[in-house]
């Protein structure tokens, strides 16, 4: 008996099997996005820094809300005032 005839035969498992499937999936996708990062170490030897070779134009989070940078005024007045 194949899969695809027991889940014909068995209607209650579909749902189980679709959920599963689309767990192992995004897993499978999270793990292959975070060793992309540039904070990963894979192979110590070839370049053990691989941090200082970040592109600051490239976004490194999976969402990034406030891309540029301004100073913030107050606490620039404070800085200016403690010193």
């Amino acid at each position: 008996m194949g899969f695809f005839q027991l889940l014909m035969k068995k209607k209650e498992l579909i749902p189980l099997v679709v959920f599963i499937t689309a767990a192992a999936g995004g897993a499978s996708s999270f793990a292959v996005y975070s060793l992309r990062k540039p904070g990963v170490i894979i192979d110590r030897k070839g370049n053990p820094e691989p941090w200082d070779n970040v592109d600051p134009t490239v976004p490194q989070k999976l969402i990034t809300i406030n891309q540029q940078w301004k100073p913030i005024e107050e606490l620039q007045q404070v800085r200016r005032a403690t010193k």
